[in-house]
């Protein structure tokens, strides 16, 4: 997989996390690193901040919880609407983390 069609399966899959759910940088590395050959949550993250505008980039945080830097109080907001599970310090993960269905 080339870098260019790494960035597109990122956002294809952030665009498939379903309303009020969440997964982490590193998770969606993980659902892509057999297919791509790459495993870093940071490279994700740098993806997200550079190419993440048209997706539901606040459906994407940190391992614990956390929003997008910088981006918080937008993404509480639009996480809050879709009735997503949030803590103080940001998304309940154990209730609104989401994994891809196997072979998508």
């Amino acid at each position: 997989m080339t870098p260019d069609e790494y960035v597109e399966a990122v956002l294809e899959l952030v665009e498939r996390i379903p309303p009020g759910r969440v997964m982490s940088y590193g998770a969606v590395a993980d659902a892509l690193a057999e297919r791509s050959g790459r495993a870093s949550a940071r490279l994700v993250g740098s993806i997200m901040a550079r190419h993440g505008g048209g997706v539901p980039w606040h459906r994407v945080v940190n391992s614990a919880g956390r929003l997008p830097p910088g981006h918080e109080r937008e993404a509480r907001a639009r996480l809050r609407a879709e009735g997503c599970p949030l803590r103080p310090s940001g998304v309940d993960m154990p209730a609104a983390a989401w994994w891809p269905d196997e072979g998508h």
